[in-house]
């Protein structure tokens, strides 16, 4: 393996962790700001990764997705996961702000990597493409900001999607529970436990297509733009 390609695996890391630790800290952050020390009372609020890894979601599932496309001879694939879910006391938050705070905490992570996103694209608008006569450091920082621009952009789309079990189910659950539509809330309490097959089936299908790269590459172009 060439310098360069260690450049962009670590890279690729380092931004993977900087998305899903920030996306996790953030709704801890917003539960604890309506009264909710759950996670803060867990050590959960913290950048230090090691309390936050997940087997599956932060190591298990982004090497998959990374490395088995290069040993098939394909181009390497998108780096995706998830860290281990921030402790949230939503009874807590509910007391001090109703539907209106649970809905703050559910986009609260997908609001962070939105914002990272945008803000390591406009990184990217002003800062010049890499060529051999720039420093080591420059072109790691360059592939860094990039991969923190794709990343962030994935995880946004993807927790917006209506999957029992992740933050865009239960938004639209505490959404109908605000509204009283007790047959959409129903549906998500009934079938939560199933949202981790349902992300596998999205991410071994082609529906991974429609879902997550054609929004992904049309937000990442509207950034850019």
């Amino acid at each position: 393996m060439e310098l360069l390609d260690i450049l962009k695996v670590i890279a690729a890391v380092l931004a993977l962790a900087i998305a899903i630790i920030g996306h996790e800290i953030m709704h801890g952050w917003v539960a604890h700001m309506y009264g909710d020390d759950t996670a803060k009372n867990a050590g959960r609020l913290t950048i230090n990764p090691l309390v936050h890894i997940d087997l599956v979601g932060t190591i298990l599932v982004p090497a998959a997705l990374y490395f088995i496309p290069l040993l098939l001879g394909t181009s390497g694939g998108i780096l995706f996961g998830w860290a281990k879910p921030v402790p949230i006391d939503m009874a807590k938050v509910m007391r001090r702000g109703g539907y209106n705070a649970a809905m703050q905490v559910d986009l609260a992570g997908i609001v962070y990597n939105f914002t990272l996103g945008a803000f390591a694209a406009i990184a990217l608008t002003v800062m010049s493409s890499p060529t051999t006569a720039d420093s080591m450091f420059y072109v790691f920082t360059y592939i860094l900001v990039y991969q923190l621009l794709i990343i962030n952009v994935v995880l946004g789309v993807f927790n917006l999607l209506p999957i029992p079990q992740f933050d865009g189910g239960h938004f639209l659950m505490h959404l109908a529970l605000k509204y009283k539509i007790n047959s959409i809330a129903g549906f998500y309490y009934k079938y939560d436990r199933y949202g981790m097959f349902i992300v596998l089936i999205i991410l071994m299908t082609p529906l991974n297509e429609y879902l997550l790269f054609m929004p992904v590459q049309f937000i990442i172009r509207l950034l850019l733009s």
